[in-house]
């Protein structure tokens, strides 16, 4: 389970929760049906309005995602991996590479290693590789952009709702106490409407974001060693090549464990 949804989901509803609370407002404020149906209702029929069915069908597989620890290969493993291979590759040849396809977890990697071992021009390696990440950046980028949109349209029904709420309680002024109480209910729409706009579907657009972009990072990496290998170049090439996608940290982590093969 990915803990940084979790804690941060509980966290921003303990800042409100408790919020309110240290300011003596009463949580039993919150409850308002006609607040839930504008902010909530209305976002979804704003998305709905703004994206394609084939798109809005993702977004409980968005949601689910939130929630999952990302799998991805380890960068400092596949650098010794790609070593790994241009070390056979150089002493038996590409086609040597054809048993170790079936090894392969990772359906990109799979499919690139089988078009390389076939013969294929560099160039179109390349190229089919590179629109494949570009394909799958753009349904990234589409997943992430409804939960953005969402961001951008629940704290504007906020204000629609307060509006609502305030031509409500200024329709009847005869009793100053329930004209106050139902002012106070109207603004629980721009609480709900500004709370889930800032602290749940704009953090949740960018952490989508922030998801591709690492499995981005490793394709691209994946990319590079496939066409190195290609190309014949040695195993110390390959590792300087690939090392520019790592952190100083894995760098290091790296660094230590060909140390230690060295003696």
């Amino acid at each position: 389970m990915e803990k940084s949804t979790v804690i941060g989901i509980v966290l921003g509803l303990a800042a409100v929760l408790v919020g309110m609370a240290l300011k003596g407002a009463p949580l039993s404020s919150l409850i308002e049906p006609a607040a839930v149906m504008i902010i909530f209702v209305g976002t979804a029929a704003s998305l709905f309005m703004a994206f394609p069915m084939k798109e809005i069908k993702k977004f409980p597989k968005l949601v689910k995602i939130l929630f999952k620890q990302q799998q991805l290969v380890d960068r400092v493993q596949l650098i010794q991996l790609f070593m790994e291979w241009a070390s056979i590759t150089r002493r038996e040849g590409l086609l040597a590479l054809e048993s170790r396809i079936d090894e392969i977890d990772d359906d990109f990697l799979r499919g690139g290693m089988r078009m390389i071992i076939d013969g294929n021009d560099q160039d179109f390696v390349r190229d089919v590789l590179m629109e494949d990440i570009n394909a799958t950046e753009e349904r990234h980028r589409a997943g992430a952009l409804i939960f953005s949109q969402a961001g951008m349209y629940a704290p504007t029904l906020g204000v629609l709702g307060a509006v609502i709420g305030l031509i409500s309680a200024l329709s009847d002024m005869s009793e100053m106490d329930k004209l106050a109480k139902a002012i106070a209910a109207a603004f629980v729409a721009t609480l709900m409407g500004i709370f889930t706009g800032y602290v749940l579907w704009h953090p949740i657009a960018t952490k989508l974001k922030r998801l591709s972009s690492a499995e981005i990072q490793i394709r691209l990496m994946m990319v590079e060693g496939l066409l190195s290998i290609q190309s014949g170049v040695s195993t110390i090439a390959i590792n300087q090549k690939l090392s520019v996608f790592l952190t100083p940290s894995e760098r290091a982590m790296m660094n230590e464990k060909e140390e230690g093969r060295g003696e």
